[in-house]
């Protein structure tokens, strides 16, 4: 049956995560839902892909809060995919690495007791500070209800400015004179492009709760997320189709959106729109005259996360260990909160190592994937060029030799780690920020949308229900950005479709 044929209940504009859990909790509770995705592969930040039979992940390299009993299990355990996906432990002693310039090594222990354990022992006179900073995350997440499985009653959290508007990286100095114990629980900051004047403190706190709670990778690559899911919701008659960009609307004289066309010109009716899209790319999509002026101007000035540069690398066959942990490395004497902005001469401040799980074998590794940020300006010579496997197309040899030259710094700093590295290497490819811009569809290709701010929280507070009465949004800018935000986000936007209290009923009890 053609699309134009049938008016759904819901249509959903793309399919990351945000999406796709949209899809399966309202397919799950019987409205009919379609899922339209402009790329050839499904799953936004949760895709991989495939170089010299290796398989590398585009956004997901660990996910937390997966320990029995914690809330992304319990979400995952709704979703169907706890028992259904390979999940591999990390390790326990140190399932993050924090390395310095200098040599000096610091690691993140799964559970808040051996974390408090294993930090305490480079740490012995601040043992009563680490505790301190413990209890202080923990208790920052008890004010977030969803977060905690529990539906949120009263006095809405995202407005509770004084709780919003506490600074991470002044928090975690407030709490101790060292500065090398300071510089050590704010280095995973990467996680959340953690900027020291404008990160809230919340964010840091939900973020680091959910890795110390059970950190896990996926062997064989996140999509497998996408894919299950995408199962799960065609066998309780949803649809979930590739190739299906959509680039425009058509309203109903009530100004209520009466279908969305599509870039084949086809046109899909459904009575309420759900968009996974960044909201300014939604904006576009569903017409800004459609918005109040000032919600228009907002959305589009505010400031996105930076994007990245990563590195993959395909190792010889059995020549390089797996690493069952990530590695956060600085480069130079610089504070861990000062990584974002940089110069070309001091590129990059710092990153992120992780070898991706493979059930090929436990003990090496296939392949090695190295990030670090990279402004959008530094490809913006090319950004009127677009290039994925759907619609190919080419950069030209100076993006190429500008890649080389980047890939080429990267290796050199590994070297410094792993002095015969280069001797294992088999290839080597590199994604920027054009990458993300055109597989996410992001204009900048922002790794974690819409960046929060401290000193203005509510200006970064998006709604999940828009000017445009059957029109929603969903997505990493809703709550927080991971895994574990954006399925909170979708939640926060079924809530306006479905029982609430029944729905995290079946969460808790599934």
């Amino acid at each position: 049956m053609a699309l134009e044929n049938k008016e759904y209940d819901f249509v959903i504009i793309g399919s990351g995560l945000g999406g796709l859990t949209c899809a399966y909790i309202l397919a799950e509770e019987g409205y009919s839902v379609v899922v339209l995705e402009k790329n050839h592969q499904i799953g936004g930040n949760l895709q991989v892909f495939s170089r010299d039979k290796c398989i590398f992940d585009t956004g997901v390299h660990y996910i937390g809060s997966l320990d029995e009993g914690e809330n992304l299990n319990q979400f995952f355990k709704y979703l169907g995919l706890m028992d259904t996906l390979k999940w591999k432990r990390m390790d326990e002693d140190g399932f993050d690495v924090i390395r310095f310039d200098d040599g000096k090594e610091f690691k993140y222990a799964q559970g808040y007791d051996r974390f408090i354990e294993v930090l305490s022992q480079e740490f012995p006179n601040e043992r009563e500070v680490i505790e301190n900073y413990c209890k202080d995350i923990k208790e920052t997440c008890t004010h977030f209800p969803l977060y905690n499985l529990k539906v949120e009653e009263g006095a809405n959290y995202l407005k509770n400015a004084d709780l919003l508007s506490i600074n991470a990286a002044e928090h975690i100095a407030a709490m101790t004179d060292n500065k090398l114990l300071r510089n050590v629980l704010g280095a995973t900051n990467a996680l959340y492009a953690g900027d020291k004047n404008t990160t809230p403190w919340y964010v840091h706190a939900l973020i680091i709760n959910s890795y110390l709670t059970g950190s896990y990778r996926l062997q064989d690559g996140g999509s497998q997320i996408a894919i299950q899911m995408a199962k799960s919701i065609r066998k309780l008659g949803g649809q979930v189709l590739k190739r299906k960009e959509v680039v425009g609307v058509d309203y109903h004289d009530n100004g209520l959106v009466k279908n969305v066309n599509l870039k084949d010109g086809e046109k899909v009716f459904a009575k309420n729109f759900i968009s996974n899209a960044h909201p300014a790319v939604t904006i576009d999509i569903f017409d800004e005259k459609r918005f109040l002026k000032p919600y228009v101007k907002r959305i589009k000035n505010l400031k996105n996360t930076p994007s990245s540069f990563i590195v993959h690398l395909v190792f010889k066959e059995d020549t390089f260990n797996y690493i069952n942990h990530n590695i956060y490395q600085f480069v130079g004497d610089n504070d861990v909160w000062d990584v974002i902005d940089y110069e070309q001469s001091n590129w990059p401040k710092s990153y992120f190592v992780c070898t991706p799980a493979s059930s090929k074998s436990e003990e090496f590794a296939e392949a090695m994937s190295v990030m670090t940020y990279m402004d959008y300006e530094e490809t913006k010579k090319w950004e009127k060029t677009f290039n994925t496997v759907a619609q190919k197309g080419e950069r030209g040899d100076e993006y190429e030799a500008f890649k080389k030259a980047k890939e080429e710094r990267i290796i050199s700093l590994l070297e410094k780690q792993y002095p015969n590295i280069r001797s294992k290497i088999k290839a080597v490819y590199s994604s920027t920020p054009l990458t993300y811009r055109d597989y996410i569809g992001d204009k900048t290709g922002s790794l974690y949308g819409i960046a929060k701010d401290s000193n203005n929280p509510l200006k970064t507070q998006i709604n999940s229900k828009t000017k445009v009465k059957n029109l929603s949004l969903t997505g990493q800018n809703l709550v927080f950005h991971g895994v574990l935000g954006v399925t909170l986000g979708a939640f926060v936007t079924c809530f306006d479709f479905v029982d609430k209290h029944q729905l995290m009923n079946k969460v808790k009890n599934s």
